[in-house]
């Protein structure tokens, strides 16, 4: 037992001296609030930002080896070049090829978000990423058997050790480190917030369309991330294969209701919908104005639905595109590390 330490131990001084942080010169390590955004639902307190830990937390993210057959990643389903999403596909495959539930949404801003998940299952950030490690369509992979995984491991010691301060693997630092990475992600730099700051001016066209979102929209899709972050039923089905909220409360007037998507990159997050059934936002607006399906927990706000004409969406569509960040999915500090 000794002789084996010894040489394990060798190894990790040896792997140690070739460690090294990459330095991501696009903009540094810290959780830096936008001056336009409102204060966080999760500010760090207790889990200081290292460059280390974010490092860790980002190996973590890209590393396919969290799951049961090596073949799977949290970036498989959240691709930075679409704002963090899986964008075109309705549903994601995790292990074996297996198909998710649900759509992935985008990854930004989350250290605003009081409820993740499309039902709300999860209330924290910080154990926002074990649904998907657990879930067997998804990484499959039983967290303890993970947690020993990365504990035979020697790169993950050493950054266990860089980050903590002890080589101790354990769930807490498994995802303080990702909630690093994942907290870090903050969208901010599009069009739409040029204007908020009084940088940018809207086309006469993003104008006509913010008036109409202001005016049809913005009553779910409200404040800075477009969202309030309730729980809703869009009238997409009158009959549920996929109960929604109800899964998690079992309070029958949450049937059919999903979290309302904050639109941040939305031009560049398609497919839609939780189920990922409309492939451009025309079909979207489509379905407010003519598709409504009625149901007894249809959202009162919809049961005339939303008239839109053709020149009227194509308005809407110009603002919506104005919600996405081209510097976003570049950002250096958020790139695949291997």
């Amino acid at each position: 037992m000794k002789k084996n330490w010894g040489i394990f131990s060798t190894a990790l001084f040896l792997l140690s001296a070739c460690v090294k942080e990459q330095a991501s010169p696009y903009r540094p390590i810290s959780f830096e609030i936008p001056v336009h955004f409102p204060h966080p639902n999760y500010t760090f307190s207790n889990n200081t930002i290292t460059t280390e830990g974010f490092e860790l937390g980002r190996r973590l993210f890209y590393d396919t080896r969290l799951s049961y057959d090596n073949s799977t990643s949290c970036a498989s389903c959240h691709n930075p070049e679409s704002a963090f999403s899986d964008a075109g596909k309705p549903l994601s495959t995790g292990v074996g090829g297996a198909f998710g539930q649900r759509n992935s949404p985008s990854l930004a801003n989350l250290a605003w978000y009081p409820y993740f998940m499309w039902d709300g299952g999860v209330n924290h950030i910080e154990i926002s990423s074990l649904a998907a490690i657990v879930h067997p369509a998804e990484l499959n992979m039983d967290f303890a058997a993970l947690l020993q995984k990365l504990r035979e491991i020697p790169e993950y010691v050493i950054r266990f050790e860089k980050a903590f301060g002890t080589p101790e693997i354990n769930d807490q630092r498994f995802f303080y480190a990702l909630t690093q990475f994942t907290g870090l992600m903050i969208s901010s730099q599009s069009k739409y917030d040029l204007v908020i700051q009084g940088k940018a001016q809207f086309s006469e066209q993003e104008q006509l369309g913010s008036n109409l979102f202001n005016q049809h929209c913005n009553s779910c899709h409200s404040g800075i991330f477009q969202t309030d972050f309730s729980f809703r039923n869009n009238g997409l089905d009158s009959e549920f294969l996929d109960e929604g909220r109800k899964h998690i409360t079992n309070n029958i007037n949450d049937l059919g209701k999903f979290r309302v998507p904050s639109l941040r990159n939305v031009a560049l997050t398609y497919p839609y919908m939780h189920d990922g059934r409309f492939n451009t936002l025309e079909e979207v607006l489509l379905h407010y104005s003519n598709g409504i399906q009625s149901s007894p927990t249809l959202d009162p706000l919809l049961t005339q639905g939303i008239s839109l004409n053709q020149l009227e969406r194509a308005a809407l569509i110009a603002f919506l595109q104005t919600l996405s960040d081209e510097h976003f999915g570049k950002d250096s500090r958020f790139s695949n590390p291997f």
